[in-house]
């Protein structure tokens, strides 16, 4: 069973992933949320919005998956087709017993994945990524992100990091992209997402 206590203010010893993943949940909406954290071995950091209420939704509304890599850094663009392809087979593939949709309708979770790999970053690109993800999006740091959000209000409901993989991606012509690195870390999480949406919409 999953195990949540109440964050507060702060919560030692989860490091500076689960610091800004927390605060990119608290200052993305409004009024401001109370999110509690949830214990789960198999992430960095997980976040539950305190007042989030899972049981009104039966479908999911699959957003396209956000890839972010430093301009100066960053695969062709053929090879971040590629990887775009990977993961959306990977998660497709997780995803059986769910109802997906494509546009918003009543019932509908909004869920999107996020791959930020900002390993070879410097602050200069951090904003280029979605403004509620800036505070996350630091240098040396590749991540993947769960989020579920209400489609009508915006409000986030659960946020979700992992950074245990890290495959290597073509930075320039002198280097190549490790799909089977790819692939591996695809199944990965696709997997966790699967994982994360059943212990929230299946309590």
């Amino acid at each position: 069973m999953t195990n949540i206590r109440t964050f507060r203010i702060y919560l030692p010893g989860l490091g500076l992933i689960a610091s800004a993943l927390f605060l990119c949940a608290c200052t993305t909406t409004t009024p401001p949320q109370s999110f509690n954290v949830v214990k789960n071995p198999n992430v960095d950091a997980a976040f539950v919005a305190a007042d989030a209420d899972f049981s009104q939704y039966d479908k999911l509304l699959a957003r396209d998956m956000g890839i972010f890599f430093p301009t100066h850094a960053a695969p062709s663009l053929d090879d971040q087709k590629r990887t775009r392809q990977i993961f959306r087979e990977a998660f497709i593939g997780e995803l059986g017993g769910y109802v997906i949709v494509r546009d918003e309708e009543p019932g509908a979770l909004e869920v999107q994945a996020t791959l930020i790999d900002y390993r070879n970053a410097s602050g200069a690109d951090v904003p280029g990524v979605r403004r509620e993800l800036r505070d996350i999006a630091r240098p040396g740091v590749i991540m993947f992100l769960m989020e579920l959000k209400d489609p009508d209000s915006g409000r986030t409901l659960a946020r979700a990091a992992d950074s245990a993989s890290a495959p290597a991606f073509s930075t320039s012509a002198d280097t190549e992209t490790d799909w089977v690195a790819v692939e591996a870390a695809a199944s990965r999480w696709a997997e966790l997402f699967r994982n994360f949406l059943d212990e929230n919409l299946q309590q």
